[in-house]
């Protein structure tokens, strides 16, 4: 188990498996970029930055719950930020990529990339889920 109630997953684990060419055609080309190329927006570009209503951020490839609105909090990084996932919504693991090591977070039912997590967020958690906008949707509520 990771410390998120997740466990470190392998592509090969995800419910959700589609082919490249069915992803591409679902989602949006900076959608497909971050989610499944592990890519990363420019900060401050995601219009879920300003988003304050009560409701829930989802995946965008897959729809799967992830953060529920009242874990967001403003990190000054441009990218939405969170204090802690919906029980089962993501899942980790070690990115090594760029010569860091830093804990990569990933929709737990399709795989697609979200972003990093870090061990300087706000309590209760301490932990600060840097999300890509690009990779999730709003659903008020």
């Amino acid at each position: 188990m990771s410390l998120f109630g997740s466990k470190k997953q392998d592509a090969t684990d995800y419910p959700v498996e589609k082919s490249e060419a069915e992803w591409q055609a679902e989602l949006s080309p900076e959608a497909y970029r971050v989610l499944r190329k592990h890519g990363t927006e420019r900060p401050g570009t995601s219009t879920l930055n300003a988003e304050k209503r009560p409701g829930t951020f989802a995946c965008a490839g897959c729809g799967k719950e992830l953060f529920d609105a009242e874990t967001k909090f403003e990190s000054g990084t441009g990218w939405p930020s969170f204090f802690a996932p919906i029980e089962g919504g993501v899942a980790t693991t070690t990115d090594r990529s760029l010569f860091m090591t830093r804990t990569e977070v990933h929709c737990a039912d399709c795989g697609g990339h979200l972003g990093h997590v870090f061990p300087d967020g706000p309590r209760p958690t301490g932990q600060r889920f840097c999300m890509n906008g690009a990779a999730m949707v709003f659903r008020p509520g």
